[in-house]
């Protein structure tokens, strides 16, 4: 458990510094700019994920003996536990982040995704309402909410791959006479 949390903290930690890098290097500031952010955030996101899954499940493994099983239930489960940790401490930091770190944030998304839209051919009244809509669900409270439940579906998505590469079956047992 308490391998599974560090990792899972480390997770979050990375994947804030790396939301804070994208903010300091002005990216969440400008819908033009934001396709980038999305794009690196988006695959950094995803290599950290990765990292941090794979290596936590890696020291659960190693904290097991080797005469026992780390059958893929088990490796699926440290991977599972360390997703949700990171999902539960993202989604606070993302909390944070809209609410007081850059509370513009929400505008900038709700403008790229009204161009989207404009874009799309949606008329005048349609474009009002989408933004009403969307505009409610820009806000912290359902952002944080997005972000912990999306964040543990990818996070169990990556157990299930990384659990098929990390398990240890069960040793041999004595040879039969």
């Amino acid at each position: 458990m308490k391998t599974c949390s560090l990792y899972g903290f480390i997770q979050a930690i990375a994947l804030a510094v790396l939301t804070l890098v994208l903010y300091f290097l002005g990216l969440h500031s400008d819908p033009a700019r934001l396709g980038a952010a999305k794009w690196v955030g988006g695959v950094g996101g995803l290599a950290v994920s990765v990292l941090c899954v794979s290596l936590g499940v890696r020291a659960r493994r190693a904290e097991m003996p080797e005469a026992d099983s780390f059958a893929y239930g088990r490796a699926l489960g440290a991977g599972v536990l360390i997703s949700l940790v990171a999902a539960i401490l993202g989604a606070v930091f993302n909390y944070l982040y809209l609410a007081i770190i850059n509370p513009g944030y929400a505008e900038v998304l709700l403008q790229d995704q009204m161009d989207r839209l404009e874009a799309k051919g949606l008329s005048g009244a349609q474009l009002d309402q989408a933004e009403k809509f969307t505009r409610y669900f820009m806000t912290p409270v359902p952002m944080a909410a997005y972000a912990l439940i999306g964040g543990f579906i990818s996070g169990v998505l990556i157990s299930l791959v990384i659990a098929a590469f990390l398990r240890r079956p069960a040793p041999a047992g004595p040879p039969r006479v």
